[in-house]
């Protein structure tokens, strides 16, 4: 597991431009939800409200406010007498969700295989062909906004947004997750995956889509089997 830079002044953080008047909270929620995400503030980490404060250009009360709806969606704890910090990733909840996402997906897929559009097949390829470009260069940023833009091609293109809900619910500790596997080994598999369900998609085999997106996920979480035995202060105890 890389080591983290606990820096103080939060350079990660960036100065929020003015916005609509009543907006602020909005603002300083949405830069706090991405700055854990994508792990600038590590699982378990304090969150020292004074700096944000500085950082971003705000008063106090936008960033506690903020951090108290973070905290209904688990991605912070506010921990009496104590603070309030990233909070631990829940390894129970994450399986659950992954779970769930796997069913839905493998539908997805198997239904995209005899439905997507042409235009559609089209943005996956290009998708496809982005993502070896960030391999090659190692861009784990790149990447991992190319390979979520992959999966909501095809929940977009077959209108289906109730089910695009559902996996968007569950997706700010599932990308917590996925940023913490991110590596060079996981991106070269993920992107051989990613081509066997576009191979599927393109021959318009159902089976073959719905088995390659079920192992494609349960490959993420036989990974994250490993990684959790190996990294269990970042998880909350079973």
């Amino acid at each position: 597991m890389r080591m983290f830079d606990k820096r103080k002044n939060y350079e990660f953080l960036p100065l929020l431009p003015p916005g609509p008047r009543g907006n602020t909270t909005e603002q300083v929620e949405r830069t706090i939800r991405s700055a854990i995400v994508q792990l600038d503030f590590t699982p378990g980490e304090f969150i020292d409200k004074g700096a944000v404060c500085e950082r971003l250009g705000v008063s106090r009360f936008p960033v506690s406010e903020a951090l108290s709806r973070l905290a209904a969606e688990g991605l912070v704890e506010i921990l009496p007498q104590r603070g309030t910090r990233a909070a631990l990733i829940r390894l129970a909840e994450i399986k659950e969700s992954m779970l769930i996402r796997r069913a839905l997906e493998a539908m997805v897929a198997e239904t995209a295989a005899l439905r997507l559009p042409s235009s559609a097949l089209e943005a996956l390829r290009d998708y496809v062909t982005a993502q070896e470009r960030a391999v090659a260069r190692g861009d784990r940023s790149g990447f991992h906004a190319l390979d979520l833009a992959f999966h909501s091609v095809l929940v977009d293109a077959l209108e289906l947004p109730r089910v695009a809900a559902v996996i968007e619910a569950s997706r700010a500790n599932i990308d917590r997750v996925r940023r913490l596997l991110s590596s060079p080994r996981r991106h070269a598999v993920t992107l051989a995956e990613h081509r066997t369900l576009l191979q599927a998609f393109e021959t318009h085999d159902a089976e073959a889509a719905r088995r390659a997106m079920e192992s494609h996920l349960d490959a993420v979480m036989e990974e994250l089997e490993r990684f959790s035995a190996e990294n269990p202060e970042v998880f909350l105890p079973q």
